[in-house]
């Protein structure tokens, strides 16, 4: 019964932050200036620590480790998302003053379908304890491909997502406004503010599927790994509008969060082939933080004396769902 009110309370905590951040903090639509996300994105980190601290005291100090590494994990690879919402945006030229509009839906949708896989995972690991050794291997073949192609330039042109929408639904040419649909002569119209919504809760789905099993491989615990998850979501936009303009001074992150996938799947395999915690959470949560912030050390280094010419060559890079790389399309 108590773990029931934990769930009860802390989802009425997630809506009351929704409400608060649409309702009264954004409401209508404008843009949203990088000291404000800043904060924003600050205020989401102190709370999250205060959770953690919550976790510690009243759950005692192995769950609040495997909270503030989830965190950590999730934090991290949370900022992969932004390096293709950012290509996504600027492919579609949706304006500044509509992006915090697409993002908030899309987290929505990522906080209900990430729930739905939590619970999932949850009941199969349960049931089938072999499930973490398929979990270990996907997040280690993931984190080599996301190595492979962490320069990838995806063709979003030729998006199957962005396709199919426009084959199969009618899409205004132009935006409206902040409106996902618009009614033009009695018939109902998607706008491309729509379309750009869709490739991002597609984004979500799929990157979902690596970072659902990465903090399975830290605890099997449902409500650490939903609570863990929710803080790293809440916080994505804020920081989506913090990191924007300077994404492209974090090169080398990509590198970290791929040896990251890879340490983790490691460690769910070991744990569950001994039986016992070979790579404890400590260890962990050390290694995430030095490849997390080592990675992003080099890259800010790397690119300190970068021309804004330069910087914007280098760009963001990575795999959009749907989108072929653009070197893919050459050769083939």
């Amino acid at each position: 019964m108590d773990m029931l009110w934990l769930w009860v309370g802390f989802n009425v905590f997630v809506l009351v932050l929704l409400a608060l951040d649409l309702g009264i903090l954004h409401r209508g639509s404008r843009e949203i200036g990088v000291k404000e996300a800043l904060w924003l994105s600050l205020g989401y980190f102190i709370l999250a620590l205060i959770f953690g601290a919550g976790v510690f005291h009243f759950m005692g100090e192995d769950k609040g480790y495997q909270f503030l590494t989830g965190y950590l994990i999730e934090k991290s690879l949370s900022v992969d998302n932004i390096f293709v919402f950012v290509l996504i945006f600027t492919h579609f030229a949706v304006p500044p003053r509509y992006q915090h509009k697409v993002l908030f839906w899309g987290i929505l949708g990522a906080l209900a379908m990430r729930a739905s896989l939590i619970v999932v995972g949850a009941a199969v690991i349960e049931t089938f304890h072999w499930v973490l050794y398929i979990f270990g291997a996907f997040l280690i073949v993931t984190g080599i491909k996301m190595l492979v192609g962490a320069n990838a330039k995806p063709d979003l042109e030729s998006n199957s997502v962005n396709r199919f929408i426009r084959r199969h639904f009618r899409v205004t040419p132009d935006y409206d406004g902040d409106r996902f649909w618009v009614r033009r002569d009695g018939l109902l119209y998607m706008t491309p503010l729509f379309v750009v919504l869709a490739l991002v809760e597609v984004t979500d789905l799929v990157f979902a599927l690596d970072s659902i099993p990465a903090i399975f491989a830290i605890t099997t615990d449902p409500f650490i790994v939903y609570t863990s998850n929710v803080f790293a979501i809440l916080g994505l936009r804020a920081l989506y509008f913090a990191l924007a303009t300077v994404v492209h001074r974090f090169h080398y992150l990509k590198y970290g969060l791929s040896l990251v996938l890879v340490v983790i799947g490691l460690k769910i395999i070991l744990n569950a082939w001994f039986g016992a915690k070979v790579v404890p959470t400590e260890l962990a949560l050390l290694i995430t933080a030095v490849l997390v912030g080592g990675s992003m050390l080099i890259s800010v280094m790397k690119t300190r004396r970068a021309s804004p010419k330069e910087a914007a060559e280098v760009g963001p890079a990575g795999w959009v769902p749907g989108s072929r790389g653009k070197q893919d399309e050459k050769e083939g």
